[in-house]
């Protein structure tokens, strides 16, 4: 992979020990992937936050790292394994709290900002086409599917080493001739809410990642989009993919509508022209399946907020709520940033009885004490019962809700 002088320096350790680490980092996924050389990238996220995934080794390398090294371009911070006010309702152990206070102490002394929240696109305007270093799974895939950026799949360590270093090797998903749909999906069923995040899980698992093309036969809304990348992320790794309307609508539809791929005027590529290696049929019943699949297990815990929750979600959360009191745990995440925007709102939601968290998520938190819980998203249902050892559920926004209420 060619460096530039300045580059060759870094790695010489011209500029201290922090980026000479950070640029091997870099350097060694460069020559994994093949790489011609680093770009430039306009911001970072970084995962690996909480101290649940670090352990005490991870903890020992930041507080080095952050000796001598600082991110040179906005960067922010995946969740950490609490809420920073509310850790005593979560049932945190103490012990775990000045753990994970280190670790965000580290990450804050290297320039990176404190909002922990696996929605990011929520803090800033990614513009069409930017180039990121992005980690988390779940923003990865709605970065380059849903706000028309390009990002690889990375990990918590290569998007740090990215932020500290201002680039990343240049290759994968950064690449337009990699960034074309190889698989469809057909959905000639209505679908709504939960039902994304249950297409993106089973579709995961299917294609293993492969770049889908979903033809559906509704307009989704940004946030179900958010859960079917989610859902999509968790269980088959995808890192993007497109979305239009069944092959009968017309051709200008069913051109690529993220505007992802640019092809030259002489060779412009329509969908009935690109070829599918496979093709797929999920229908309304496989979704409804997996909805059924564990409904006679009663929850003493009920999540939504994975990935956190819009401004938007919060407010059909508060006329769900609306004049009710919830009878169980009812756990609803969302950034602080968002939180502490919406006073009015989360006081409205927090009076039925229903904690609005921040900083933090069921999966990355060590949450314990419950038998199960209910969630809306195919992500949480994915991944709760392998990270937290918690049987889990999954039902609708509104049957969520329902079961907040009863005994």
């Amino acid at each position: 992979m060619y460096l530039t002088k300045d580059e060759e320096k870094i790695l010489d350790g011209e500029a201290g020990w922090g980026k000479k680490k950070a640029m091997e980092i870099l350097m060694a996924i460069g020559e994994i992937y093949k790489a011609d050389k680093l770009i430039k990238i306009d911001n970072a996220h970084v995962s690996g936050a909480s101290y649940k995934n670090l352990g005490d080794a991870g903890l020992e390398f930041l507080k080095d790292l952050s000796i001598d090294a600082k991110v040179v371009v906005d960067t922010t911070l995946n969740p950490i394994g609490l809420d920073r006010i509310q850790w005593q309702w979560m049932n945190i152990d103490p012990k775990f709290v000045e753990k994970q206070m280190e670790v965000l102490s580290a990450y804050k002394k290297m320039g990176i900002s404190d909002v922990c929240t696996c929605t990011p696109y929520y803090l800033k305007d990614i513009k069409q086409g930017e180039n990121l270093s992005w980690a988390e799974s779940s923003a990865i895939v709605y970065a380059n599917s849903v706000l028309k950026a390009k990002t690889n799949r990375e990990s918590g360590i290569s998007a740090l080493a990215s932020a500290i270093i201002g680039k990343t090797p240049n290759y994968g998903y950064l690449l337009s001739e990699n960034r074309i749909p190889n698989i469809s999906i057909n959905i000639n069923d209505k679908i709504q809410d939960s039902d994304y995040g249950i297409l993106g899980f089973l579709t995961g698992s299917l294609i293993k990642g492969k770049i889908p093309y979903f033809f559906l036969s509704s307009t989704p809304l940004d946030d179900e989009l958010k859960h079917l990348g989610a859902g999509l992320a968790s269980s088959g790794s995808v890192a993007l993919f497109y979305y239009g309307y069944n092959r009968s609508s017309s051709r200008e539809q069913n051109n690529i509508l993220n505007g992802d791929i640019k092809f030259r005027r002489a060779d412009q590529r329509y969908l009935d022209d690109l070829k599918f290696d496979e093709e797929i049929e999920i229908t309304k019943k496989d979704i409804d399946e997996v909805y059924t699949e564990k409904k006679h297990k009663d929850a003493d815990l009920v999540v939504i907020g994975c990935p956190h929750c819009s401004v938007s979600e919060l407010k059909r959360i508060n006329s769900l709520l609306k004049n009710k009191k919830v009878k169980k745990d009812f756990m609803i995440c969302t950034s602080r940033y968002i939180k502490d925007s919406h006073k009015d709102l989360i006081k409205d939601i927090e009076a039925s009885g229903a904690r609005v968290i921040c900083d933090t998520c069921p999966v990355v938190s060590p949450l314990r004490g419950y038998s199960c819980a209910m969630v809306n998203s195919g992500k949480a249902y994915n991944y709760m019962p392998t990270m937290n050892n918690i049987p889990t559920k999954i039902g609708t926004t509104e049957e969520c809700i329902n079961e907040s209420l009863v005994v």
